[in-house]
C-alpha cells in the first residue's frame, strides 16, 4: 500500500500476519488512503494489529518494522502455540500479539512523535486503563517516573523490555523457580533497572500506599504474632508485655468492660506515646544523612509519615472527648519519659526499638480489634452501639476518606488498618541491611508494579477478543 503524499512510503502486509515498512512511516494522511489502508490491515491482519492502524500519525515508532525479524520463531503457550515477542532482542514472557498491542498504545499517546515515552505520555497510557488504574495512583506513577528519569524518557523498545523482565520474574516466582535469579538481582540490587530509573525519588516522595480509601480486604485485619529470635527480639516482646500489664493495671482497662469511656481515655494517651517512635527515628535518621552525607533509602520519610499517621489518629479520638487538665498533664509527663527513654534505645540499638515498636503494634492491633467487636455486638440503644451509626469527625472523614455518612466504626476500622501497618512496616525494618532501600517505598518496586499491572490487564482483554 502506497501513501498519498509520499508514494515511497510503502506498507506490507505479508501471510504470517507479520508488518513490515521500507521505510519509516511519518504520515499518512487522512481520507481515502487511510480507510483503504483500515480496510487493508483488517482483512489480512490480527485484530491485535488492526487496532494500530486507528491512529493517522505514526512518526518515528517502529511499528513491525524490520526491527521484528521476517523468520517467525514460535513457542507453546499454555496450549497454544504463538509467536515468540522481539524488538531489539527476544523476549521471555511476551509474544507477538502483546508486543504489538502495547505498540499501538504506546504510537497512541506519542504526543511528539519521537518513539519514546516520557512521563506524561505515560499517565496517558495509564489513563487508558483506568478501571485497573486509580487516578491517585496515575499521578504518583507518573511523578515517579519524571523523578526516576530525570525528566528524561525511554523508548518504546526498552519499555516492552521492561515489562517482559517483570512479566517474566512474576511467572517465576508463581512457579517457585530461581532460574533467573541473577537478573533478579541485576535489576533489583544494581544500579541499571529495565526502565533505567534510579531510586533517588525514595529521598523526599512518599511512595507508600496513602490511607484513604482502604478495600475491604485491607480493613479485614488479621491479628498476627512475629515469634521473638534471639536475646533482642526477647528484650524487646518483654518489654512490650510488662508495659502493656502496669498500663491496663492502672486504668482498669479488661475485655469484659469496654465501653466508650475507657476507650477513649486509653486509645487517647495511647496515641500520644505512639507517635513518639517514627518521629525519633526519623530525626535520627536525618541526622546521620547530615553526618554522613549520604542518602537515607526512603526510610526517613516513611518514619515521618507513621508520626504524623499517629498524630492523625490523636487528633481525630478528641473530636469525641476533649481530655481534662490532669489527663493533659498525664500525657506531658509520659511524653516526657517515654520520649528520652526511647531516644537512647534508639541510638543504641535502632532494630531494638524497631521490634519493640512492632509488638507494641501488635498489642494495638489487637486492642482495636477487642473494640470493633464489642462495638458491633453491644446492645441497641447503649453508647457503645451508637458508634455503629454516629458519623465520624469531619477530620477523620476527610483523612481517611470515609465517605459522607462514615460512622465512627469505620473510623475505628480504618485506625486498625493503619496500625496493622505500622506493626507490619517495624517487623521488616529490623530485617532490613545498613543501606539497603525501603522496599515499601523503592521507587523501582512501584513502576515494576505498574508494569505487570499494565500488562495482566493488557493480556486480560486480548483473552477477551479471543473468547468473542
Amino acid at each position: 500500500f502506497n501513501c498519498q503524499r509520499h508514494p515511497h512510503h510503502r506498507l506490507i502486509i505479508t501471510p504470517t500476519n507479520m508488518l513490515f515498512s521500507t521505510s519509516t512511516i511519518r504520515h499518512i494522511t487522512r481520507g481515502p488512503a487511510l480507510h483503504a489502508l483500515q480496510r487493508a490491515v483488517s482483512q489480512q491482519a490480527t485484530p491485535a494489529l488492526a487496532n494500530i492502524m486507528v491512529k493517522p500519525v505514526f512518526a518515528n515508532a517502529f511499528i513491525g518494522t524490520t526491527r521484528f525479524n521476517s523468520t517467525v520463531a514460535t513457542a507453546d503457550f499454555g496450549g497454544a502455540t504463538r509467536e515468540v515477542g522481539k524488538v531489539e532482542k527476544t523476549l521471555k514472557a511476551l509474544d507477538m500479539a502483546v508486543v504489538r498491542q502495547i505498540k499501538a498504545e504506546l504510537m497512541e499517546v506519542d504526543a511528539n512523535s519521537d518513539g519514546r515515552l516520557d512521563a506524561e505520555e505515560l499517565k496517558k497510557l495509564l489513563n487508558k486503563h483506568h478501571k485497573t488504574f486509580t487516578d491517585e495512583e496515575i499521578i504518583d506513577i507518573g511523578e515517579l517516573f519524571y523523578a526516576g528519569k530525570a525528566g528524561g524518557s525511554v523508548s518504546f523498545d526498552r519499555f516492552i523490555e521492561a515489562i517482559d523482565f517483570v512479566a517474566a520474574s512474576a511467572e517465576d516466582t508463581k512457579k517457585g523457580s530461581e532460574g533467573r535469579g541473577t537478573s533478579n538481582e541485576h535489576f533489583k540490587e544494581g544500579e541499571r533497572h529495565p526502565l533505567g530509573v534510579g531510586r533517588c525519588a525514595a529521598e523526599y516522595m512518599n511512595a507508600g500506599k496513602s490511607h484513604g480509601f482502604y478495600t475491604e480486604e485491607e480493613l479485614d485485619v488479621k491479628v498476627t504474632h512475629v515469634k521473638p529470635v534471639g536475646i533482642r527480639d526477647n528484650l524487646a516482646y518483654s518489654a512490650v508485655k510488662m508495659f502493656r500489664f502496669f498500663f491496663d493495671t492502672a486504668t482498669g482497662w479488661r475485655s469484659d468492660n469496654i465501653n466508650t469511656k475507657n476507650i477513649l481515655n486509653r486509645v487517647i494517651y495511647l496515641e500520644t506515646v505512639a507517635a513518639v517512635p517514627g518521629m525519633v527515628a526519623a530525626i535520627v535518621r536525618h541526622f546521620k544523612s547530615l553526618r554522613t552525607m549520604q542518602r537515607d533509602g526512603g526510610l526517613l520519610q516513611m518514619f515521618l509519615e507513621e508520626a504524623n499517621n499517629e498524630r492523625m489518629h490523636l487528633l481525630t479520638f478528641v473530636r469525641l472527648k476533649d481530655p481534662s487538665t490532669i489527663f493533659r498533664a498525664a500525657v506531658i509527663g509520659g511524653q516526657f519519659g517515654f520520649g528520652i527513654a526511647f531516644l537512647t534505645a534508639y541510638l543504641i540499638s535502632p532494630k531494638f526499638c524497631h521490634r519493640f515498636v512492632g509488638y507494641i503494634e501488635e498489642e494495638a492491633v489487637d486492642t482495636y480489634t477487642k473494640i470493633i467487636k464489642a462495638i458491633e455486638v453491644a446492645p441497641e440503644g447503649s453508647d457503645l452501639a451508637q458508634w455503629k451509626y454516629d458519623r465520624a469527625p469531619k477530620i477523620a472523614i476527610s483523612y481517611w476518606k470515609l465517605g459522607e455518612d462514615g460512622t465512627v466504626l469505620d473510623l475505628v476500622k480504618a485506625v486498625r488498618a493503619d496500625e496493622a501497618e505500622h506493626r507490619d512496616v517495624n517487623h521488616l525494618v529490623c530485617g532490613m541491611k545498613e543501606g539497603q532501600v525501603n522496599p515499601l517505598y523503592d521507587p523501582q518496586a512501584k513502576l515494576d508494579q505498574m508494569l505487570l499491572k499494565y500488562v495482566n490487564d493488557l493480556m486480560a482483554r486480548e483473552e477477551k477478543e479471543e473468547k468473542k
